[in-house]
């Protein structure tokens, strides 16, 4: 009874939070109903509905041995401890989506997307990722792309490895446009992100050549150097000749973040992105929990309206009205297809008992969650005429400080050409105007809040360390994801020629390597030479790719669901995915025909055509018109072939399960045969 009670009031304090802030209009709202509502509503979700997910859906067993414990080799497969699992999937997962895309969606005021972190969070992100990894660890850790073609067919299957390999180029083409943005021309964060790297390939050589197995050694010097470098990094901001040594322009920058991507993919794991992934788990928890500390402490106010102007899809930031591109802006922290590459990747390989899939799969995508809830909160506390400087490009709001000024105190949102100076010189910036993207303003409302709770004497230090922060999240996400897309294209490649798939063969590595780089590196080129800041472009194309990956997801695990019996339950998967279906899909309808140029992919293009026809531009930008006008008509095309191969997927799941409902034949079941867990301890035992 009294666990009941507590779980009552839980519910009845959810309630009334999300009440609070689904109906205030005032002029500010405190963030701590947002936390509480957020506290509440993931409790009740992962107490509740996660393990009836668990117990009724997928019929988890843990007596049932898992591939980690039947193929054990201690090198891909091995049982690990469930909170060491927990620890490498949230990092893993825990890209920079859950905080740029809620940061971005602030241009439409605090409540839409806090609704949809929520609500999608609960009931389609984490059910995602916890039932594509039970299914992959089922099936011997098998990738999505090989579930699909397993369990629908080879249509299915092919659709799913292209649609896959698709969306990790426009992927990580996005996450690297944010990460420029964030160090161009700013010495001190230019010079911090640089320092990240030698630091990961220290702490690699010292784990394995020079203290072996002194794990705690040297996470303490990597952490003791990361913060070293954030502090380095404003006596570099203060020297003359390191200052203009690394007071880089976009294009530079674009170039390093290439040849980084491309020295990641083909240097040993050990070396590079081991270690940085390592000492990444230990930043992302450890500031996630002093963000939360801070924000409970300080108990700030949010100064973004409920609901802006920009619904109608008029936006500063991206075009497009509330619905669908609030859905398709925030993807990470509420459903990401991204994460069904994880949860179908290593993971799987290391569970060591099926009843651990509940904390892993839902567990962890609640924490990210969280994360983007929190970036919600740290965008929007700060005064909206400041987000809107901060976050809108020359092209929309003019090219002075001035003209920035006036424009967006036109909308409602007054700011200063002094205060944004004040700002940016507490921020140890030159200026803060137009950085695009979403790190630099995420930054500023980080590093407000931990100042105020934290010290008010080191703004500047809080304003680095978050723009640190967010590109460790962007780099190990990027060195991962190309390295995952190296592996994926090498499978293809094998097909064609067999050496090529030997993912161990040298050639082959640095071959498919610079395929994958040139790929994303040539999207991150266009969005840095666009007068838009990219972000207008790359953003709901990547939006439309994750949630299609998502979707992708989905359908496989509506379609094994099926044919394993269990119509009754599909709507747990099918409902996300028939929303996901539905959004994906009216995004890519609106990018592509619409008339509107700052929506429509197609009319920008026509757009811009007929200005330099009619010499309307500059001789600057009539240089890079060209590129962009072919750039936006293959933003339109991929579009298009991204949501053609979601709805192929889902057409051959309707197939393949309507044949199953009729007892027709299907492709058989790839779960792995049924061993139990005591027999393989006694095997062990025995030898």
């Amino acid at each position: 009874m009294i666990r009941k009670a507590f779980w009552i009031l839980v519910a009845l304090v959810g309630a009334f939070a999300v009440g609070g802030v689904a109906l205030h209009r005032g002029e500010t709202i405190n963030a701590m109903w947002i936390v509480v509502a957020a506290l509440c509503i993931y409790s009740l979700g992962y107490r509740f509905y996660s393990a009836w997910v668990a117990a009724k859906v997928l019929s988890v067993d843990p007596t049932r041995a898992t591939p980690a414990l039947r193929l054990n080799n201690g090198r891909d497969f091995m049982p690990t401890h469930r909170w060491i699992v927990f620890g490498h999937h949230f990092a893993a997962i825990a890209g920079p989506g859950p905080l740029i895309g809620p940061t971005l969606a602030a241009q439409f005021g605090y409540l839409p997307g806090t609704l949809w972190i929520l609500v999608g969070g609960v009931l389609g992100g984490c059910v995602q990722d916890m039932t594509i990894l039970f299914l992959s660890t089922r099936r011997n850790g098998r990738s999505l792309g090989q579930m699909a073609r397993d369990e629908l067919g080879p249509v299915g299957g092919f659709a799913a490895m292209l649609g896959t390999l698709t969306i990790m180029i426009i992927l990580i083409a996005v996450l690297g446009l944010v990460v420029v943005n964030a160090m161009k021309h700013s010495p001190w964060a230019t010079s911090t992100v640089f320092a990240t790297i030698p630091i990961a390939v220290l702490v690699g050589l010292y784990l394995r050549n020079i203290r072996p197995g002194r794990v705690l050694e040297g996470s303490l010097i990597g952490l003791a150097l990361l913060l070293f470098a954030v502090v380095g990094g404003g006596w570099v901001d203060s020297h003359p000749a390191l200052r203009e040594l690394f007071n880089l322009q976009g294009k530079p920058l674009a170039w390093f973040v290439i040849g980084y991507g491309f020295i990641a993919a083909v240097l040993p794991v050990w070396l590079l992105l081991a270690p940085r992934d390592y000492l990444s788990t230990f930043l992302k928890l450890g500031t996630v929990l002093l963000l939360i500390v801070a924000v409970i402490l300080m108990r700030p106010e949010i100064h973004m309206p409920a609901v802006t102007q920009f619904i109608d899809g008029s936006g500063p930031i991206f075009g497009g009205a509330l619905f669908p591109f609030v859905f398709i802006t925030i993807a990470c922290g509420a459903i990401s297809g991204f994460h069904a590459l994880v949860s179908s990747g290593t993971t799987p390989k290391l569970i060591g008992n099926e009843s651990d899939v509940r904390l892993i799969g839902y567990g962890s995508m609640m924490l990210e969650s969280v994360v983007a809830v929190m970036a919600m909160i740290a965008a929007t506390l700060l005064e909206p005429g400041v987000y809107f400087a901060i976050n809108s490009a020359p092209g929309i709001v003019g090219a002075t400080a001035e003209a920035a000024v006036t424009t967006i105190s036109s909308w409602g949102f007054p700011v200063t050409v002094d205060q944004m100076a004040f700002l940016a010189k507490e921020m140890g910036e030159s200026t803060l105007f137009a950085r695009t993207g979403g790190a630099p303003s995420l930054a500023v409302g980080m590093a407000s809040i931990f100042s105020s709770a934290f010290g008010e004497s080191m703004l500047a230090i809080w304003y680095h360390f978050a723009i640190m922060f967010e590109a460790v999240f962007i780099l190990t996400t990027l060195d991962a994801g190309t390295r995952v897309g190296r592996f994926m294209l090498q499978d293809a490649l094998g097909h064609v020629w067999k050496p090529m798939g030997e993912t161990s063969w040298y050639p082959s590595v640095l071959i498919s390597s610079g395929l994958v780089v040139a790929g994303w590196g040539y999207f991150l080129y266009i969005g840095v030479v666009d007068p838009n800041g990219g972000i207008n472009i790359l953003w709901p194309l990547f939006g439309i790719a994750n949630q299609l990956l998502a979707g992708i997801a989905l359908s496989v695990a509506t379609g094994i669901l099926i044919k394993q019996g269990k119509l009754r339950y599909s709507w747990v998967t099918g409902v996300p995915l028939a929303w996901l279906a539905i959004i994906t899909t009216s995004a890519t309808w609106e990018k592509v025909v619409s008339d509107d140029p700052r929506i429509g992919f197609l009319s920008a293009a026509n757009q811009m055509a007929a200005k330099l026809a009619s010499g309307a531009m500059s001789p600057e930008q009539a240089a890079v018109a060209p590129q962009l006008i072919f750039n936006q008509r293959l933003d339109a095309v991929l579009a298009v072939l991204l949501s053609a191969i979601l709805w192929v997927v889902i057409a051959d799941m309707v197939r393949v399960s309507l044949r199953a409902i009729r007892g027709q034949p299907v492709p058989p079941n790839s779960e792995a045969p049924h061993v139990h867990i005591s027999s393989i301890k006694l095997g062990a035992e025995a030898a």
